[in-house]
């Protein structure tokens, strides 16, 4: 197994596993070559989650697509192309960030000569997340901060579910040319209030709703957005994040994925707060 990596000296838990860690970025064919020649497979995880511009995200989530289809292309035999996109794919007129997903996606559109698969997650949490984790965290603390409505239902994934889910779509020769959801077994996914509920009822405390002012959200996204031009630095909240954030329905389905792989999730929010023991972080 083989892992491409920017700073092999951040990937030591990677290298403790036993994984071959090739050094570079998906701008260099010569490590994309090494990383894909006699395999059979090949996960583009990879992505850009912060940025002030399209073409922030479009560098590395359309381009770096591109280079990897490219040297698989090149392959006698292409080894198979599991592309893990986002949610975000669906809704892409809300952020820079879901447009570069549809984007990435429509670079597989009509690849016949390549066998792919697109998995598209929803929110996905466990030990090391930097987005949904704090969340959680505040949780613990008696406090849930609220973007947009709290009636907006959304999806959850336990990272380890979606490593069984990518690895029974890898298995499955019925996910040829899918895209894919999948969520945690929860049907209609999950409200502010349910996951205050579950948590409250998990850690033993009231867990309450802090609806964060419209205008407040709106200006700390716009001074982002205006530090970044003159910083140089990507920032993770911006007003088309914020879009996404306020999205109402961000809901996915199972059954496609449950028919082609015989996948189940097997975690769902009880269950996941219990495995990341936040007081012990």
């Amino acid at each position: 197994m083989r892992a491409l990596v920017r700073d092999p000296e951040r990937a030591g838990e990677l290298a403790a596993y036993g994984v071959e860690l090739i050094e570079g970025d998906l701008g260099n064919l010569d490590a994309l070559a090494h990383l894909t020649v006699g395999c059979q497979a090949v996960v583009h995880a990879a992505g850009a989650v912060r940025g002030n511009c399209q073409d922030d995200f479009d560098r590395v989530n359309v381009a770096g697509t591109a280079a990897v289809i490219d040297m698989l292309s090149q392959h006698e035999a292409p080894p198979r192309l599991l592309l893990v996109s986002s949610i975000t794919a669906g809704q892409p007129q809300l952020s820079w960030y879901g447009r570069s997903k549809e984007r990435a996606e429509a670079l597989l559109a009509g690849r016949h000569d390549l066998d792919w698969v697109i998995v598209r997650p929803p929110a996905v949490y466990g030990p090391g997340d930097k987005e949904m984790l704090p969340i959680f965290q505040t949780m613990y603390r008696g406090l849930a901060t609220v973007p947009g409505s709290p009636e907006a239902r959304i999806s959850l994934i336990y990272v380890a579910d979606l490593v069984e889910a990518l690895v029974a779509c890898l298995d499955s020769a019925a996910t040829r040319h899918q895209t894919l959801s999948l969520h945690d077994g929860r049907e209609g996914g999950y409200n502010w209030h349910e996951m205050a509920a579950i948590a409250g009822e998990h850690w033993g405390r009231r867990v309450r709703l802090w609806r964060v002012p419209r205008p407040l959200l709106d200006l700390v996204a716009a001074v982002n957005s205006r530090l970044a031009r003159l910083t140089g630095r990507a920032p993770m909240l911006t007003p088309p994040k914020l879009r996404e954030l306020r999205h109402p329905d961000w809901v996915m389905d199972n059954r496609a994925i449950t028919q082609a792989t015989g996948w189940e999730p097997r975690v769902q929010l009880p269950r996941g707060l219990e495995l990341l023991n936040i007081p012990a972080l």
